[in-house]
């Protein structure tokens, strides 16, 4: 990786950098520089007074009202693709292109074969390559897959998840007007239940096989701002049952457009005793019979001095960029690569299959 003068940090350009909305301003660029081994060189949107504006509140050289030039620059060595699913892929292919190191945010495509045409790609180019599966890498995460692999539960009998959530129903806001379209790859399947799923699995295991029904139940979604409406073609439910390599039963609902009382957990049972990780991924257990779960607090090494002030999103996505690092200076892959969202796009897509063929999936990874 080339570097300009002596320093040895990783140069950051972001894709997508609005300073007023968006997972960059939100997630990226907060987590990037609370992590020491990274320096934001350049940032892109579609307008030269948001990205100056971007580019002026986080301290950063180069602002581009176009991707291209922030992705040849030669100040940068890894870029971050943080915009819509649907500009994924070309914005991915003109990384490669430029021999760069590519973080993409999840989805990386918008379709599975457009998410394995992208992995042999970047695999093809010798270029290293990391997606944006951020929450598998929370404090709480990680120490509930410690808790586990220590045996806190005994064998691991059930996993359950339960996503209910306002958004990706009805009512949307202009922004996420785009989801409403099967097409566009952003809808409570392929973000919702990979997201989840992701973090889930990365503490118990691959799944084995899977049963699942896919379902849309809004026919048309209305944009708050206008009032106006729009047909949907994407799902807003999705069930799974099934079976983990553990030999374990998974379970799972994963809900958008909930009007009240939506929730996220995850219960783990046990032959000795139960976790539950909650939806601000902190963790709670008991273990013999009849017991309470109690707050089972994160230990702090789990955390890092540099992001314990960062909000939880930022959090998440600090831990994954401090992982990164250490993958680009040891040659590890501990942040998953695009062949692992090509792996997580076909479980998805394997529910899809079994929704519509009403048959059970054998998992083979």
């Amino acid at each position: 990786m080339s570097k300009t003068g002596t320093s040895n940090k990783i140069r950051v350009g972001i894709v997508g950098a609005n300073p007023d909305r968006g997972w960059a301003s939100h997630a990226h660029l907060p987590a990037l520089k609370a992590v020491p081994a990274y320096e934001v060189t350049a940032v892109s949107t579609t307008r030269q007074t948001s990205a100056d504006e971007a580019a002026r509140r986080f301290g950063v050289r180069h602002a581009f009202d176009r991707a291209e030039p922030l992705i040849e620059h030669p100040e940068v060595d890894l870029v971050v693709v943080s915009v819509r699913a649907p500009l994924h892929a070309g914005l991915v292919r003109a990384a490669i292109a430029a021999k760069k190191h590519v973080f993409c945010e999840w989805p990386l495509g918008v379709s599975l074969d457009e998410t394995a045409e992208l992995a042999r790609l970047a695999e093809s180019a010798g270029v290293r390559t990391f997606s944006g599966v951020q929450r598998r890498f929370a404090p709480g995460v990680r120490y509930l897959r410690d808790l586990l692999a220590e045996g806190y539960v005994g064998k691991v009998r059930s996993v359950d998840l339960h996503v209910a959530v306002p958004y990706l129903g009805a009512q949307i806001p202009q922004a996420l007007a785009y989801t409403t379209d099967v097409k566009n790859g952003a809808s409570t399947l392929s973000i919702l239940t990979a997201h989840y799923l992701d973090t889930v699995l990365s503490a118990v295991g691959d799944v084995q096989s899977v049963s699942a029904v896919v379902a849309r139940q809004f026919d048309q979604a209305t944009i708050v701002e206008t009032g106006e409406t729009l047909p949907v073609t994407v799902p807003d439910q999705v069930l799974i049952s099934g079976t983990l390599q553990s030999g374990a039963v998974l379970s799972a609902h994963i809900e958008g457009g909930k009007r009240n009382g939506g929730e996220i957990f995850a219960t783990i049972t046990g032959t000795e005793g139960d976790l539950r990780l909650s939806h601000d991924f902190t963790v709670s257990g008991a273990r013999g019979d009849g017991q309470p779960l109690a707050p089972l607090k994160t230990p702090e090494r789990y955390r890092s001095p540099v992001t314990a002030e960062l909000h939880e999103d930022a959090e998440q996505t600090a831990h994954l960029y401090a992982a990164l690092a250490k993958d680009l200076a040891e040659g590890t892959e501990v942040v998953p690569t695009f062949r692992e969202a090509w792996k997580l796009y076909r479980l998805i897509d394997a529910l899809a299959t079994s929704s519509a063929t009403g048959k059970r999936v054998e998992w083979k990874g």
